[in-house]
This record gives C-alpha cells, structure tokens and sequence, in this order.
C-alpha cells in the first residue's frame, strides 16, 4: 500500500555543506498495515516456521553446542555485510588464542560481535525489555575494540552521518540530524514495548528494524545491531524459545534488494512490500536452520557409529574426544583434555584415530600447539558464509 513519505525532510549540515536530511515518523504506520492479498498466507507461514523451529530445538540432543556454533555463525556473516574478511574458522581459532588467517581488526569485530549478542540475549532472558539502555549497552561491546573504537562506543552519534556514496553528494540516504535521534529512538522503544499494537511480533520487528536503519542512531555499527534487533524482539515476545533466528544470510544474498526496500518505504511508505520481503526471509531462514540442525544431528549420529565400528577397544575415549569437538569444533589437545577428562596422551591417541578416520583434520600446520578440526560439521556451518 502506497502512502506519503514515511517521515519528513528537515535541513542539516554536514562537511560544510546544508543537505536535507530525513526524519521518520513514529511506528505504527499512518494509516494502519493492510495485510492482504499475498500477505496474510506469507505471514501466516512465517509464523509457523517459527513454531517448527522452536519444535525442532526441543528435539535437538545437543540444543547448547547448536546454539553456540549457530551464533558464531551469524556473528561472520552479520560482519561480512559490514566488509569484514574473517570466516567462521578464523573465528573460532581465534577464541582459542590462535592466529586466524585474516587481519586482526576483522576477527576482533567478529568476536565482539558474538559478546555483544549474547550480553543482549542474556539481558533478555533476565527479563529486561529492549531499551535505549540495553541498546547502548550492546553497541558498546561491539565497537569496544577493533575497527571503529573511536566512534564513541555506547553513545548516539553527536553529528550528522550519511549512508552510501563517498561523500555527503553521492549518498544514498541523510539519516536524521543528531538533535533528533534521543527522541526518535525513545518513540521507537515505546513502539516495541507497547503490548496494546493489533500486530504480530513478526510485523513488530519487520517495522522496527527498518525504522532502526532509518535513525542510524550510532557513528558505526548500525547494521549489526539493527540486525541483532530483530532476534532480540523475537525472544522478547517469547516467539523465539531460543536466539536461533538471524536473517544475516537472507540479508547478504539479496543485499541490494533489501537496500533499495530500505529506501523505497522511505519514499513511498509502502510497508507492505517491505513486510513480504522480510516474512520470506524469516520463512527461508528458519527452513534453513531446521535443515542445518537435522544435518548436524546426522552428522553425529553417523561419526559415533563409525567411531563404535572402527576405532576397537579405543571406541570410549575417542568418543568423548568427538563430544569435545561437538562442543567446539575447532580445538587442541588441551581443550580436549580437559572437556573429556582423559589423560593428554590418551587424548592425543584419540586424535589420531579421529584423523585418520577422515573426521578430523589438522588445520594450523604448527609442530606445538596444534588445533584440529570437525571437517564435515564445520563445512556445514560454513554454508553461505563463503566470501565474494
């Protein structure tokens, strides 16, 4: 449904130069969302994806190490858009103190990434409501380190920003002034807060995260943590049973798509097609990260078979080697001596029969301090964080 410009113009400078920057109006839309047409059965099977994932969960024999591999996950990929180079390999070598295989600054805003998600979510389990505190809170970890720590870290931005382009005359969007984001970021929290609304969680959060790109409330990190707002809505709501929803990867295959969306409900203030957009990325997304997880559950199933067949009398002490490489899937001895209780040695032998099973393979290449992987589940995981 097509209505006037969802906000207004007011001028700003920047560099300089007077530009017209955008001011968004308070969510709801005005007049009201008309689900229809194709709408009402899209968001129908959004939401019923939702319930097979929160189903398939309960199911999972492994739900914790699921959930900790599929944030890391998320964490590459929500980066990757934002131009980081680091895989989910260099991400795990790095959480246990090796080098990985890019520079420093782009695994570093990969692993704050994963604090600041998981601080946010904690919060939310605790029962605390997503406010421009915990906002702040979770943009403060994210940028604590690495690339942009300058950019006032947990504070909205303080001057004009602009999106797109190289400079002001080339951008493809002038956010609103910096004297307009405190208020617009309150009247977007009373939006997500407000339990009186006739929408669905799904539609909350669909709205929200584009009204969150609009204000561009931060210097840096914006993307990031407007992404991680939809999970967070999502759990608030109880829609979610655990953070296993991120729409990172349907982000990143239709990147210009959802960019030019962005800016088409700014224009015309047809959030409908802004709306069907987002609940056929929740509906392919949450397939996925059913199919994943069935995958992974195979993938188990099938290695502690084989592992039963052919390591002999070792079979007990290689399989509580497999579960620490369950648990992470890139690890050293140490690590796994002391998440299996076995001896080093004893751990040491377990590798080898793993390695040569072709379930493992050394990865850092290092006579000292060697790390091992979980080939075929980290190939899994790794699917669609493929760099381009």
């Amino acid at each position: 449904m097509k209505r006037t410009k969802s906000g207004h113009h007011v001028a700003a400078r920047i560099n300089g130069f007077t530009v017209e920057a955008f001011v968004p109006a308070k969510l709801p839309p005005v007049p009201p969302l008309k689900i229809r047409g194709s709408l009402p059965q899209l968001q129908e099977q959004a939401l019923l994806a939702l319930g097979g994932l929160n189903t398939v969960l309960t199911l999972l024999p492994d739900k914790a190490l699921f959930l900790y591999s599929y944030v890391r996950k998320e964490a590459v990929l929500s980066s990757q858009i934002e131009g980081t180079q680091s895989s989910l390999s260099d991400l795990l070598l790095f959480e246990s103190d090796q080098a990985p295989g890019v520079p420093i600054d782009d695994v570093t805003e990969v692993s704050n990434y994963v604090r600041a998600m998981e601080y946010g979510l904690g919060r939310i389990q605790e029962g605390e409501i997503i406010s421009n505190t915990l906002i702040r809170g979770i943009h403060g970890i994210l940028l604590s380190s690495g690339r942009g720590h300058d950019t006032s870290p947990g504070k909205f931005r303080d001057r004009q920003v602009w999106v797109g382009g190289m400079n002001p005359a080339e951008a493809e969007f002038m956010p609103p002034p910096h004297s307009c984001v405190e208020e617009c970021m309150t009247d977007l929290m009373q939006f997500l807060n407000s339990e009186n609304l006739e929408i669905t969680v799904i539609s909350k959060a669909a709205l929200a995260h584009v009204q969150f790109e609009t204000i561009h409330p931060f210097l840096d990190g914006n993307g990031r943590v407007g992404r991680l707002l939809i999970t967070l809505i999502m759990c608030q709501a109880h829609a979610l049973n655990q953070p296993l929803l991120y729409l990172s990867l349907y982000f990143k295959q239709y990147r210009r798509n959802y960019y030019d969306l962005l800016n088409y409900v700014r224009k015309t203030g047809d959030w409908e097609k802004w709306l069907s957009f987002f609940f056929n990325g929740i509906v392919s997304t949450a397939r996925e990260a059913i199919i994943t997880a069935q995958r992974l559950t195979t993938l188990f199933q099938s290695d502690t078979v084989k592992i039963q067949t052919e390591a002999g009398r070792r079979a007990g002490s290689v399989l509580r080697v497999h579960q620490a490489l369950k648990d992470r899937p890139i690890i050293n001895l140490r690590f796994a001596e002391s998440h299996s209780g076995l001896t080093y040695t004893t751990v040491s032998h377990a590798m080898d029969v793993l390695c040569k099973s072709g379930i493992v393979r050394e990865v850092t290449g290092s006579q000292r301090n060697r790390h091992y992987a979980y080939i075929r589940y980290l190939d899994i995981l790794n699917e669609g964080t493929e760099l381009r």
